[in-house]
């Protein structure tokens, strides 16, 4: 390894996103913020040029992502950081923990296109190596071959695209490529570090079908899952499609209920698939 386990806090990078985070969560409970288009006027106070160009410098690809429809996905993952800061899940996790989840949700959308209401199946992908890569410059911990690997795992990464066997012409994330690619990640990363759980949160963050009206549309097979997701990942994942359900539903109360109770019944069945898996191991 080039240094030590330690790693970034996202809220010692982020200081100023922090606590403007912190500070809606304030607004939001006091009924200030009541709804998306509140947000999205706080947010575009709050994200001067001065802080785009700041943010562009640690995310690539920040700027790109905000220009989409109007800031429609910047909106979106200011919601999912609200989201999450009041999660009792996120309350849950250790303080390590609730710093990789903020990394994940940053991180999560960076690749999103968003054109003229097309819905982009593949960003995940291609956000988890913009990710990789910005970690690495951010300052986590990497492996000796990190730069020998990182330009064909990258490419890997973002061609692993295909066709949807259900809806003719769709493009979605290719599966198959999965094992390369985790082996890849934990090569130039290591197994279960920060920086490796954050690029797999990032890269899975649409893998696992959890809401009944909203079915992923390329999801794992139960073998993918406890191929892929063990017990340290589980939980960010978890918090992470919590976040991502609120960050779409967090203004309308009647929505929030059933997919919220719907994911948590879908991680407690793939905790149990893990602890199944270990136990044979």
């Amino acid at each position: 390894m080039k240094t030590s386990r330690k790693f970034p806090f996202f809220d010692e990078c982020f200081p100023s996103l922090n606590q403007f985070i912190l500070e809606l969560v304030e607004a939001y409970n006091a009924g200030k913020i009541n709804s998306r288009g509140a947000l999205e006027t706080s947010a575009g106070l709050f994200f001067t040029q001065e802080m785009m160009e700041s943010m562009e410098v640690k995310v690539p690809g920040w700027k790109k992502m905000t220009s989409y429809s109007e800031g429609i996905t910047l909106v979106h993952v200011m919601c999912v950081l609200l989201g999450l800061f009041m999660l009792p899940e996120f309350q849950s996790l250790t303080p390590e923990q609730q710093q990789l989840a903020k990394w994940i949700a940053l991180f999560h959308d960076v690749e999103k296109v968003h054109i003229n209401g097309e819905r982009d199946y593949t960003h995940a992908f291609r956000s988890a190596v913009t990710t990789a890569g910005a970690l690495n410059r951010i300052g986590f911990p990497v492996m000796d071959e990190f730069e020998s690997i990182f330009n064909s795992w990258s490419q890997c990464t973002r061609s692993a695209v295909t066709e949807s066997t259900t809806v003719p012409g769709q493009q979605i994330s290719d599966n198959r490529s999965l094992p390369g690619i985790i082996v890849g990640i934990e090569e130039m990363y290591g197994r279960n570090t920060p920086a490796a759980l954050i690029v797999k949160g990032v890269l899975l963050h649409m893998s696992v079908n959890v809401v009944k009206d909203w079915p992923q549309p390329a999801p794992l097979t139960d073998d993918e899952i406890v191929r892929y997701v063990d017990k340290h990942l589980a939980p960010l994942l978890k918090v992470m499609h919590l976040a991502d359900s609120e960050g779409w539903s967090i203004f309308e109360t009647g929505m929030r209920t059933i997919p919220r109770k719907e994911i948590l019944d879908a991680f407690q069945r793939v905790e149990g698939m893990i602890h199944r898996q270990s136990e044979q191991a």
